[in-house]
This record gives C-alpha cells, structure tokens and sequence, in this order.
C-alpha cells in the first residue's frame, strides 16, 4: 500500500521586519551587537505555484505494515516485562484496578510476558493485539496462578473462537 500526498512549498528570501522597536541584544564575547527582529517563516520551493507529488511506500516491497516492521513482526522473546506495564496501562486497567497488583501477580507466576500480553489482551476482547500475540507465538493454553488461560479468561466466546480460529488457522 501506498499513501499518496501533495504538497506545496512556496519561496521567499527576504524577512519582513513587523517589529522594529525591539531591543538591540549585545554580546561583549562576540564584540557584535545584534537586532532581534521577526520575521514571516522561510518558505522554500519555487514560488511559481507548482506542486510536487510523492509516494510513500512502507514494507520490503510498499505492501503491509508487518512487512515494514512496524506491526505483528515481533516473535515470543522479542515481548518483555515492560510490554506487559505499557499494555496494562494502555488498556486502563490500572485505573480499572487501582495498583498493579494484578500485574505484578502475573509477572511474578514465571509465565512469559507474551503469555501474560494474550491473557489481559484475551480479557479485554483485543482482537489485533491477540492475533499480533498468536503470530508472535503466545500460547492460550499456558495457566496462571488460579489454573486459569487465555480461552477462560476470554471476555466472551467470540474472542474464545477466534482464539481457537487464529490458532487452527496457523498450525
């Protein structure tokens, strides 16, 4: 995929004074005086109205974000602690659970934190991050501390079929 834009950039080299009383700054170091003056931004291009036009293209060939790097091309050892705060933060779920408890609860079962991401993301009903997680090889069927997985903490059965979809699917 590709994103077209447009744009112009007209041209002007010369600085518009706007306010010529403002005080003259010296600098004994630099043996200079110097005027503070405004002027309009620098615009640079020609100034004859033309327009240029360009493509971005992301990934190896412009084609997905994956391919670019950017979404679903990390895999289980590239997710760490600091992921499972930044998810659990994002997702207001320490404002939903007033600390970290829960959290730190999971960090502390010796359960991969790509585990602990499918769990809470499982829990929330976060389809793209829960096929991000799969492709980067969570496993739904790890257990934390009370017996319980990602299928049994699923916010409802569509999430639990799409886990289970997503994992046939892949195998």
């Amino acid at each position: 995929a590709s994103i077209p834009c447009t744009f112009q950039i007209p041209f002007t080299s010369k600085p518009v004074n706007s306010l010529p009383s403002l005080p003259k700054l010296s600098s004994k170091f630099l043996g200079s005086q110097k005027t503070l003056s405004w002027s309009r931004p620098s615009r640079i291009g020609p100034s004859n109205g033309s327009r240029t036009q360009c493509w971005f293209k992301f990934g190896k060939n412009g084609v997905d974000a994956e391919g670019a790097g950017i979404y679903g091309s990390q895999g289980r050892d590239d997710f760490d602690r600091d992921d499972v705060e930044q998810y659990f933060n994002y997702m207001g779920m320490l404002a939903v659970e007033g600390s970290y408890d829960k959290m730190e609860a999971l960090l502390n079962q010796n359960i991969h934190p790509v585990d602990i991401l499918l769990m809470l993301a499982a829990s929330e009903g976060d389809k793209p991050k829960i096929e991000e997680l799969l492709r980067a090889g969570a496993k739904y069927d790890v257990k934390d501390a009370d017996g319980r997985t990602a299928l049994e903490r699923a916010v409802n059965e569509e999430i639990k079929d799409f886990i289970l979809g997503f994992s046939v699917q892949k195998a």
